[in-house]
């Protein structure tokens, strides 16, 4: 039986751990052959790519940190030379600095200008290398957030306007590719549990932030990458500039 991605290749960025790679693994599970791209941990990505393989696709990870722009086309050219093609891109690399209004005299200046170079300039600089080489039919996902469209608590200002940052340019970007048959959407998850949600909320959800989510619980990352899945697969073509949450109601 053929599989829905039989014959796609997928770039996903930030996929050596949490999220991304899960949506790696759900991409191979499909019959997609996989690049991840990773910034530090060659081992954590190494051992995505063992796990990618065992379900009998081509995949490999590239080293390439989203925080540096002109890493984009190096990137979308590994990907190029090993695999011929490129069919989808997820855009999931993102770092999150919260906890601290603005008006905090603590506010860690430096590490929240990073986190606008790599959730959006290094977002925007992989779009733009992708985008001319992207096969015609394609796909590309924005990993945004629940926080790009409501904001429910504070000391996430910046965070929040760099996941709002990518819904218009998303937008704009659909508009670019829709002749092409590229369709562009964000979808945006509200808590999971990935290392990043424990940086900030440390051990566990707090009760007040889970009495939010009409749905009482936290999603799973499977749950998240099934909707990237039906997205990028055959039924989603129809699919495009949109927005999509997947956070249990949280914020409605």
């Amino acid at each position: 039986m053929q599989k829905a991605l039989s014959g796609k290749v997928a770039l996903v960025t930030g996929g050596s751990r949490g999220l991304g790679a899960v949506i790696a693994q759900a991409f191979a599970e499909q019959g997609a052959d996989v690049a991840i791209s990773y910034v530090a941990s060659a081992e954590k990505a190494d051992a995505v790519v063992e796990t990618l393989k065992a379900k009998g696709v081509r995949a490999i990870a590239i080293q390439s940190d989203q925080a540096d722009t002109a890493a984009a086309k190096p990137l979308v050219e590994q990907v190029l030379a090993h695999f011929g093609k490129l069919d989808i891109l997820v855009a999931n690399a993102a770092i999150a600095v919260q906890g601290k209004t603005v008006d905090d005299p603590q506010l860690d200046i430096v590490n929240l200008d990073r986190q606008w170079q790599v959730n959006v300039l290094g977002t925007v600089a992989t779009t733009r290398a992708v985008a001319p080489v992207l096969s015609d039919g394609g796909r590309i996902i924005f990993i945004g957030s629940l926080l790009g469209t409501r904001v429910p608590f504070p000391g996430a200002a910046d965070y929040a306007g760099t996941k709002a940052a990518l819904i218009g340019y998303a937008r704009g970007v659909a508009r670019d590719l829709g002749g092409r048959n590229i369709t562009v959407n964000v979808v945006q998850p509200g808590v999971m549990p990935t290392d990043m949600a424990a940086e900030v909320l440390g051990d566990g959800v707090p009760a007040p932030l889970l009495d939010l989510h009409p749905i009482r619980r936290i999603a799973t990352l499977e749950e998240v990458a099934a909707t990237v899945s039906f997205l990028v697969g055959p039924n989603g073509g129809y699919t495009t500039g949109g927005v999509i949450d997947v956070a249990g109601g949280l914020g409605i």
